[in-house]
């Protein structure tokens, strides 16, 4: 992974594409990059630098990297509409996914039905477009309104005290990410 460019399928193909929606966040997690076997590189080079190699810095490292070069690749490409979709909240209460949380509630909109805040919830994101031409896509404030869409243990191949609080159901709040984004287009 080499953290400080995007990956060589957009370089290659940026050309062709008339919108690009980028997103990122829960997958950023120590299992899937020894799972991949993935190393994380700046440079050219390995890591050295454990501040950096901490997830959360390389995440953020990143989705600032990647937008920079994009932004800088717009002038390139005038059709071309970039957007940076804010993370999908999840809901898990009493524990994670893996260590007995619950992501169950099937009542729409418990916690209100308004958002309120002014600014994201996903800060990384916001100050990483902030001054670029990239757009921000923020569906992380609505999305945590709808806690009842995930799919939870109800899965097909749902596993006894595992709850899949990550991905959503549908039809449902990602139709209302595309409303979103077919707005902004």
């Amino acid at each position: 992974m080499h953290l400080d460019r995007p990956p060589a399928f957009m370089r290659k193909n940026l050309h062709r594409f008339v919108v690009l929606v980028l997103n990122t966040g829960h997958h950023w997690n120590r299992g899937k990059l020894r799972a991949n076997r993935w190393v994380m590189y700046v440079n050219g080079k390995p890591i050295e630098d454990k501040g950096l190699a901490d997830l959360a810095n390389a995440k953020n490292f990143t989705v600032y990297s990647v937008t920079r070069w994009l932004d800088s690749q717009l002038s390139y490409h005038p059709r071309l509409k970039v957007f940076f979709r804010t993370i999908s909240p999840w809901h898990f209460l009493n524990g994670d996914w893996n260590s007995g949380g619950s992501c169950d509630n099937t009542t729409p909109l418990t916690g209100g039905s308004e958002v309120v805040q002014d600014k994201s919830s996903d800060e990384v994101i916001e100050g990483a477009v902030r001054g670029t031409r990239v757009k921000l896509l923020d569906i992380t404030a609505l999305s945590e309104l709808r806690d009842e869409g995930h799919i939870s243990r109800y899965s097909v191949k749902a596993t006894q005290g595992v709850n899949d609080c990550l991905h959503w159901c549908l039809p449902g709040i990602p139709d209302t990410w595309n409303e979103l984004l077919a707005a902004q287009v």
